[in-house]
């Protein structure tokens, strides 16, 4: 009896000898804001999973894709479809999404004004100057019946694209991250609620708000080569888990919508 205690003691040392199974290093991408807080709250998830989540944070939205392409990440989450699409036919990336995660409800904000009505005639708009965001922006300006675009446009019009403007609104194209820091210039400004909410920016205090709508819905992006492989599955369930559900929904007050 003492023999088999011995040697059940041993092996239990023995076991605890060896080393513990190393978590897999997953770098991601996200932009500054919601995105990065919502990826923090994954990674204890994820850890549960067997990942090492890495969280980069980069402040513009070309920079995620290229490194992703360049394979000095592993994934990213910080845009939707519709950008995606267009990223990849304008630079051939080989990447995709793999699973739907948060929407943000554009915004048109201002500083000047505490309603659209006040908005004067020949009014300055600062709208993103990349196709996909500045296209929502425009298509939110139609929804509201502010202007009129061509039929046909898809999702992503350009101001070239606009056939009726009775406010005679004139349009500032600037980069996507630079939109809250322009409202000191402009009437108003279409603002992501990403760049929003890290400006104090309230998504309840926009003048015009977009309904939630499906192609705007962010996804998590992987190279193509990567799309079946665990570590990509078990990120997946991580993120559109029920904790960090709860976490987008207690944080955010519905500023931020999740997809599942």
């Amino acid at each position: 009896m003492l023999r088999v205690l011995t040697l059940a003691a041993a092996l239990a040392a023995a076991a605890a000898a060896l080393p513990a199974a190393a978590a897999e290093r997953v770098r991601v991408a996200a932009t500054p804001g919601p995105h990065a807080q919502i990826l923090e709250a994954v990674k204890p998830v994820a850890a549960k999973h067997g990942l090492d989540l890495q969280v980069m944070e980069f402040s513009d939205y070309v920079v995620p894709n290229e490194a992703l392409s360049a394979g000095e990440i592993e994934a990213n989450s910080f845009q939707n479809q519709p950008y995606l699409d267009n990223q990849k036919a304008d630079r051939g990336y080989q990447i995709e999404s793999v699973a739907l995660t948060v929407n943000f409800p554009l915004g048109i904000y201002s500083k000047r004004h505490t309603s659209w009505d006040a908005v004067p005639d020949g009014g300055t708009v600062a709208i993103q100057n990349d196709p996909t965001n500045g296209g929502r922006s425009l298509l939110l300006l139609q929804d509201k019946g502010v202007i009129t675009l061509r039929e046909g446009v898809g999702f992503k019009p350009t101001v070239a694209d606009i056939v009726k403007n009775p406010k005679k609104l004139r349009f500032i194209e600037v980069d996507a991250a630079q939109t809250p820091r322009s409202l000191d210039d402009v009437d108003a400004a279409a603002v992501n609620t990403n760049y929003a909410t890290p400006a104090g920016l309230k998504p309840s205090d926009a003048l015009l708000r977009e309904a939630p709508k499906g192609p705007y819905v962010n996804v998590i992006a992987v190279r193509s080569a990567d799309k079946d492989k665990p570590w990509v599955k078990a990120l997946v369930e991580s993120y559109r888990s029920p904790e960090v559900k709860a976490f987008i929904e207690t944080t955010f007050k519905g500023a931020v919508l999740p997809s599942w």
